[in-house]
């Protein structure tokens, strides 16, 4: 009897806890666009590094194109009077030596650099110039034109979400 009763008093417990907690959550990471912002142009992604992989250039500035028409409400223009501006090259190229194992690469790296220039000519206060960089592993049995073709889907996609966060987010 005092069993069930301890039973009792431990589940009345744990509703009552769950009954009147409350839980608030959301997602800040995307700042709001301001609502006189209406158009935005992609310049063409220039590609300033040592190493050129052709494939890149295009590639990136098609995706972030598609990306902004997808994911907001803004409308591509490719005058000289859109609000954002959004220009930039790829400065960085270059596959580095992760991983030696009995005095052979066992894992390389490509390093990818960006650098992002941002104009909102609406409001110049939110103007801005910013390096990212992404890295992306391979085998070291594979040639850097074999690691590109088998990382070039992933790279495509990192470099456009992160140019898109940086442009979009407030993180």
């Amino acid at each position: 009897m005092i069993k069930n009763i301890r039973l009792l008093l431990v589940l009345t417990g744990i509703i009552s806890i769950f009954q009147f907690a409350t839980c608030k959550y959301g997602f800040k990471d995307v700042a709001p666009i301001p609502t006189e912002v209406k158009t935005f142009r992609v310049n063409y992604f220039e590609n300033k590094a040592q190493y050129v992989n052709s494939q890149l250039s295009p590639q990136l500035t098609e995706r972030i194109k598609q990306k902004i028409i997808n994911t907001t409400r803004l409308r591509q223009t490719n005058t000289d009077d859109a609000h954002y501006d959004i220009s930039g090259f790829v400065s960085q190229y270059y596959a580095t030596t992760v991983a030696i194992s009995n005095n052979q690469s066992t894992g390389n790296r490509l390093n990818v650099g960006f650098h992002l220039v941002f104009r909102n000519t609406l409001d110049e206060t939110k103007n801005f110039e910013t390096d990212l960089s992404r890295t992306f592993d391979f085998p070291a049995t594979q040639s850097i034109s074999d690691a590109e073709r088998s990382l070039n889907e992933e790279m495509i996609k990192n470099l456009v979400d992160e140019i898109f966060n940086k442009i979009f987010s407030n993180w």
